[in-house]
Order: structure tokens, then sequence, then C-alpha cells
């Protein structure tokens, strides 16, 4: 077995080894979670070795790159500001997201567009046309890039290239709106959920559908692959959340228990725990192994629009119409810390890559940057003139992106 070479993960932290084992060249992941400042860089580098042994005469190339992990994880606790204000839709937006390296962003509209904008300049790249209703969901091929797919009320999705607009691709088969799609981790097929109470697996490449998931028992609203893509996560207006085996279409496990609709699930880093969102006020964490509930995150007093794991999957960040967000320990079920301070509800969360700053959506007008440790606001983002409903960061953390219903999207740049 010999060493190829040497790769770092910024996001979440890790050193990803390439061997090569006669013909074959495999992969390790060395997770390094717990990297921060007090962290004796040299002992860990030890510490690792001790554990992969071809990495001994190596020491000093190890070193380096722990280094620049920790370097980027200080890079998140930057302040931000506006850097461009795109008006590319003529009615209101719908959504948003970033390809992994962030100098490209995705828009989706009433408008029945979608809008493919180059972050550097925040001039449109290009225009995704065709569906017949509006656009709802929209997301990239990460870590790829080259294709996004679409979601519409028209009950299609549509695969495009990135670089020319062009429609690869119309996914037919759904017979009501569609409100979410994910690809897979490889990009090599995607999966739609919609309001016909079934989620579809696409081909991207043929555009054929490989096979619909029937168990649910009201709409599909949220749609997320484990870090494998061999099973699939959804979450249903029917009260659960279900693990679906990609290859057979089975349920391997239900995640029942909440008392009102599920508005979001989502798979952590590991792929061995699950969060669900509900109206009843509460989030609930499962363990995937068993397919029981180890926690009720409690103390909200409406519902629970989103929900989210940091990047390395210990903390759990939630937006609420009571207008909080709320942070929870994702191994004990403890509350951390409470993000108070918007005025009205909020509709969406997320994390940076690093893992110190948690960003909200209003309908107060505003997105708000949260310290999770201790639910300190450490920036208000003003500009938008109505609801801001969907908001990002890019990989690096260092670019945000929010959508309001004033039809325009803001870049924010630290």
């Amino acid at each position: 077995m010999k060493l190829k070479r040497i790769l770092v993960r910024y996001y979440p932290p890790g050193i990803l080894l390439q061997v090569r084992d006669r013909e074959k060249v495999e992969q390790k992941e060395i997770d390094v979670f717990d990297l921060n400042e007090s962290t004796d860089i040299e002992s860990h580098a030890e510490k690792i070795i001790a554990t992969q042994p071809i990495l001994a005469n190596h020491k000093s190339h190890l070193v380096t790159l722990l280094n620049k992990l920790l370097e980027k994880k200080k890079a998140g606790e930057q302040g931000f500001r506006l850097f461009k204000s795109i008006n590319a839709h003529l009615l209101p937006l719908t959504n948003c997201a970033f390809n992994k390296s962030g100098n490209l962003c995705l828009t989706a509209s009433y408008d029945r567009t979608a809008k493919v904008i180059n972050v550097l300049n925040g001039k449109e790249t290009a225009s995704l046309e065709g569906h017949k209703n509006v656009v709802y969901a929209v997301a990239f091929n990460n870590p790829f890039g080259n294709l996004v797919v679409t979601g519409s009320f028209d009950h299609t999705s549509r695969v495009y290239d990135t670089a020319t607009g062009k429609n690869l691709q119309t996914l037919a088969g759904h017979e009501q709106e569609v409100v979410c799609v994910a690809f897979d981790p490889e990009g090599r097929t995607v999966v739609s959920g919609s309001m016909d109470y079934t989620a579809r697996h696409y081909c991207t490449e043929t555009g054929k559908c490989l096979r619909p998931f029937l168990s649910h028992k009201g709409e599909v609203v949220s749609v997320d692959f484990d870090r494998n893509g061999s099973s699939l996560l959804t979450a249903s207006f029917d009260r659960t959340s279900k693990i679906f085996d990609i290859r057979s279409g089975e349920v391997v496990h239900t995640f029942s228990g909440h008392r009102g609709e599920v508005s979001c699930a989502q798979f952590n880093f590991a792929s061995d725990l699950v969060v669900t969102s509900s109206i009843d006020e509460n989030c609930k964490l499962f363990d995937v192994r068993t397919g029981k509930c180890l926690y009720t995150l409690c103390g909200h007093s409406d519902e629970v629009l989103d929900v989210t794991f940091n990047a390395i999957g210990s903390e759990v960040a939630t937006a609420s119409a009571d207008g909080t967000s709320r942070i929870y320990d994702a191994k004990t079920g403890r509350l951390k810390s409470k993000c108070e301070g918007h005025e009205g509800e909020i509709s969406k969360v997320a994390y940076n890559s690093q893992g110190t700053r948690v960003l909200t959506a209003g309908i107060d007008k505003t997105a708000r940057l949260w310290d999770p440790t201790n639910g300190e606001c450490m920036q208000i983002l003003r500009g938008h003139t109505d609801e801001i409903f969907s908001c990002s960061f890019n990989y690096y953390g260092d670019t945000i992106i929010t959508a309001s219903k004033d039809n325009s999207c803001k870049i924010w740049k630290s």
C-alpha cells in the first residue's frame, strides 16, 4: 500500500488520504472536527499518525494542512457588507442557492424562470426558461456545479446546463406542484418531492424516472440524500419523515411522533442522525440506525418552519414563526442558546461552514447573523423592502445571498 496524495477537506474539517493498493486507488477520510485555537497542532498530528502509520514520513506536511484548516475555521467570524442588489426577475423570488465554490448563485421566481448569477460581478449568466408556472425549488449538482435542477408548480422538474442555460431534460410524472429537489452526491440522479404525496427518482442523463416513492399520505415538502447517496430522506405533511433505500425504493424507517405537519428533515454530515421540524412547535432528533427518537427539541411557541445541522453535525439550529431561532446540542438535545430579535416569523436558517455563525431570514425585511454559542446578534443585514424568505452562505462562508418578495436578491460579502 502506497500513499499517493494528502488532501484537505475544509468543511467539515478533515484530511483525505489517497492510497494506492496495487491497481486500485482508495480514499480515506480523517475527521478533525475538534480542531480549535487551543489545539496543540504537533500533538494532534502525532495522534493522527498513530492511527494512520502511512503518514509517518509526512508529519510536516500534515502539520501545515492542520494549520490551514484552523485558519479557515477562524475566517467565519467576519462581518458583511452589501455587495450587489440584483433585480433579475419580474416577480417575487421563491428560492436561492449557491454552487460549491460560491462564484455562481441560482434564483427562482414566480415569473416562471430561474436565473444563474455571477456572484463576482452580479451579472446574469443564464436564464433558465421553459416552465409554465412558478419555479419554486432550485439546486446545483454540487460539488461539480455544471448542472442545475428546478422544480415547478407546473408539475415538472427540469435539468439545465449551468453555462448555457440549455434545458437538457424535462422530468415528468408528478400530478401536482413540485416543491423540493435534490441531486445525489455524484450528480447522476435527481429526486423531487411533490404535493401529490410522492417523491420521484430520475436519471439526469436520460430524464427517465427510475422509481416513485409512494408511501406518504400527505404532501412531500423536503428531500435529502445521505452522505453516500444510498438513502433518501423525505418530510411530509402526513406528520412523518421516512428513509427510503434508493435502489429498492423500500422504506427503511418511518419517523413518527409529531402532532403536526413536518416542515423539513435533514441528515447530519455522518448520516447517522436525522432532525425534523414541525408546525407542532417542536423538532425531533432520530437515530438512523435504529429509527428511534432520541430527543424532542422543545421551547418554541409557534410553528418551526426550518431546521438545519451545522457542518459537523454537532448542533441544530431552528427557524420559527415565533420570531426566534434556537440552537441545540445534537448529542444531548439540550438548548444551548436563543437567538431573539426578529420582529415576526423566521422562514429560513443556515450555518456557515465553519459553524461560527447562524444566518436567519425574516418577515421583518432583515436577515441576521448570530453567534450560536450565546445567541448574540452580531449583525443585521438591511436593504430589502419586503419579506426575506430564503438565505444561504457559500461554501467558504464569506458570501451570503438573500432572496425577497421585493423581486430582488442581494449579495453580501465579508
